[in-house]
């Protein structure tokens, strides 16, 4: 089978999470992932836990690459990249704006070398504009576009997101989808571009339903207050009498009805619209009167949009996502042993056999 990048070569410069996800993803289609490594290696080589003598975490992003481990601020190391940056298809970067033209490998002077290349810049505010060079991870972009304000959970014990939702959706994805569509452009143009990828600018993508909210009625949702962010008693969290919890996202009316119906939510509660407060409380009661083990055959009978919030490894060993085959490709480690890799949203047909172990590149 051929795969639909194969034959692309990819230089990555980039570290941590946000840009080996997405470039992990291209080689997942095929792509030959080059890794430009400094010579005391990636961060994530060094970050707990160790498997087989190095981070478990730069295993699982950058399965399957290659790398070329190189002092970009030694002269004779950036002579070495001269001949890769004259055919590469695409060139990955994450370091903050102007860096990359400080050691000579700007937008500008690669694509004088190669015109055709698609130069994905990653960083969290953009390539311009008054916050372009400010230092920041995740929950810093979260908080600056107002996403983390929507839910933080009580002031007194505000709650860290579970998911890096800016290093992924905002950075790892974006640049796929824009790496894709660059290339379907350069098959018509014959020209690469720059796309410049701020992870904050899709911050505020997934504050679809607060911004429609606050546009319609001039006020925008505070902590808890949308109805997907805890302020709707049909999309909620309740606990079980034994700790666990339900995750109830019944918001279509019929589901709703079905749901009140299978806690014995009277029908003066199961009107949410009288009382929001007094159905959340009540249906909390009924929820915790009960153990999970008793819930789950219920709710998965009612087909009413609840289910118990699973553990990660009961998640892992879930028949469902196990016969989908998520957890089938391996990674190989430095010693022999083997691990699942990373689960990746590229379809099955795109990638190749399942059953083939891949190392992540050595280092030196």
């Amino acid at each position: 089978m051929t795969q639909p990048l194969a034959g692309l070569v990819v230089l990555d410069f980039t570290t941590l999470l946000p840009g080996p996800l997405a470039t992990l993803m291209l080689a997942e289609a095929g792509a030959t992932v080059i890794k430009i490594e400094r010579p005391d290696g990636d961060d994530l080589r060094h970050y707990p836990p160790d498997w087989q003598g190095q981070g478990a975490a730069f295993g699982l992003l950058n399965r399957g690459k290659t790398n070329l481990i190189l002092n970009l601020k030694s002269e004779q190391d950036r002579a070495k990249l001269q001949p890769l940056l004259q055919t590469a298809d695409i060139l990955v970067e994450q370091f903050r704006p102007g860096v990359m033209a400080r050691l000579g490998f700007g937008y500008d002077a690669v694509r004088s070398i190669n015109p055709r290349i698609i130069y994905c810049s990653i960083s969290g505010y953009g390539q311009e504009g008054p916050r372009a060079t400010e230092a920041g991870h995740d929950l810093n972009y979260i908080g600056a576009t107002g996403l983390l304000s929507l839910q933080h959970g009580p002031a007194d014990r505000p709650m860290i997101p579970p998911a890096l939702v800016a290093d992924i959706g905002g950075g790892s994805f974006p640049a796929v989808i824009n790496i894709l569509l660059a290339l379907r452009q350069r098959d018509l143009t014959g020209a690469g571009c720059h796309l410049d990828i701020a992870m904050t600018d899709a911050m505020f993508t997934f504050a679809w339903h607060a911004l429609a909210y606050g546009a319609a009625t001039g006020t925008y949702p505070g902590s808890g207050d949308s109805a997907l962010a805890g302020g709707s008693p049909r999309y909620q969290l309740y606990p079980t009498r034994d700790g666990r919890l339900v995750a109830c996202a019944a918001l279509e009316d019929h589901f709703w009805q079905r749901f009140a119906a299978t806690v014995g939510l009277g029908p003066d509660d199961a009107n949410d619209t009288r009382n929001p407060q007094a159905t959340r409380a009540e249906v909390a009661r009924l929820i915790a009167a009960r153990p999970a083990s008793d819930w789950a055959p219920v709710f998965g009978k009612a087909d009413c949009c609840a289910t118990i919030v699973a553990t990660l490894r009961e998640a892992l060993q879930d028949p469902h996502f196990v016969r989908r085959g998520l957890f089938r490709r391996r990674l190989l480690g430095q010693d022999g042993g083997q691990m699942p890799a990373l689960p990746v949203p590229i379809a099955t047909q795109f990638r190749d056999a399942a059953d083939i172990a891949k190392p992540a590149p050595p280092w030196r």
